[in-house]
């Protein structure tokens, strides 16, 4: 058997950039209004700082009005909130993102929920999750990572997935509850699983599309896996390995790649993979925004 196909979340995500970068200087020359994003960070989290940066820069490559706004990690509830509501009734702002995890003293869920549903380009804020719940797609915003997984997994299997089970590993409210909506109204049969699950790598096997959230290095294994499967992994992990004697640190998903594409038949890489296309779905749900203004 043939290795598995390897999807290219970068390659796809430069794709949707074009298409979105066109978007918005359209957008502008009909009617003057240029997408504004803007992110809030508070403290000095490096993995947060890298993911503000790629933001930023995705932004601006897109042709967008990219604000940043650093606090320290002390900052009070308050200010955080008073900065929030000035966005908010900020017409040049069509997007806030909020970076998570924030420090200990800050609630946040007090602070995502403050977000206007309209600016919410993360889709955390209720009314999306139950827009999104509810099949109604057309006026939400959907959380971006799975949304961009969503776009991976109709590219290989078409937008209609009826007679197909999926299965998700994780419940999260940011990935693995939203990928279960979208999945389900693309007619796929959902399961979600999770740590509590009995016999997890027995449900696993039973999945044509098997997504990954769970944020275990490499707990998927190749005989986990349906032969044939659609496999997307949105782990990001951190493990270190010995190189020639040094210690060094690797990115590796969820899933146990090479093991995996022994089995699958498509894979996404990490890196490479769910990764770009989350940062350019935000480019998507902000454009998205600034049309709906404009």
């Amino acid at each position: 058997m043939t290795d598995a196909m390897r999807i290219d979340g970068k390659a796809m995500a430069g794709k949707l950039s074009e298409s979105i970068t066109a978007r918005t200087a359209e957008l502008m020359e009909r009617t003057g209004v240029k997408p504004g994003l803007t992110v809030v960070i508070v403290g000095e989290d490096p993995a947060s700082q890298v993911y503000v940066r790629n933001k930023q820069r995705t932004a601006e490559s897109c042709g967008f009005n990219s604000v940043q706004h650093s606090l320290p990690a002390d900052t009070a509830e308050e200010d955080v909130l008073a900065l929030i509501n000035e966005l908010n009734n900020d017409p040049s702002v069509h997007g806030i993102l909020v970076q998570l995890p924030l420090p200990d003293h800050l609630d946040e869920q007090l602070i995502t929920q403050s977000i206007r549903p309209d600016k919410d380009v993360d889709g955390f804020h209720f009314q999306n999750i139950g827009m999104l719940t509810a099949g109604h797609l057309a006026g939400a915003f959907v959380p971006c990572t799975p949304a961009g997984c969503m776009l991976m997994i109709e590219e290989q299997l078409g937008k209609d997935l009826s007679g197909l089970n999926a299965v998700i590993i994780g419940r999260s409210n940011i990935v693995g509850k939203p990928m279960a909506s979208l999945l389900l109204k693309a007619n796929a049969t959902v399961t979600i699983c999770h740590s509590r699950t009995k016999d997890l790598p027995e449900v696993a096997r039973s999945a044509d599309i098997l997504v990954a959230a769970v944020g275990r290095p490499q707990m998927v294994k190749g005989d986990w896996i349906k032969p044939g499967a659609v496999v997307i992994d949105v782990g990001i992990n951190r493990i270190e390995v010995e190189v020639d004697g040094e210690t060094r640190n690797k990115l590796v998903g969820d899933v146990d790649y090479d093991e995996a594409v022994k089995t699958a038949a498509a894979v996404t890489p990490v890196p490479g993979g769910v990764g770009p296309m989350t940062i350019v779905m935000l480019m998507s749900n902000t454009l998205q925004s600034a049309e709906r203004v404009a």
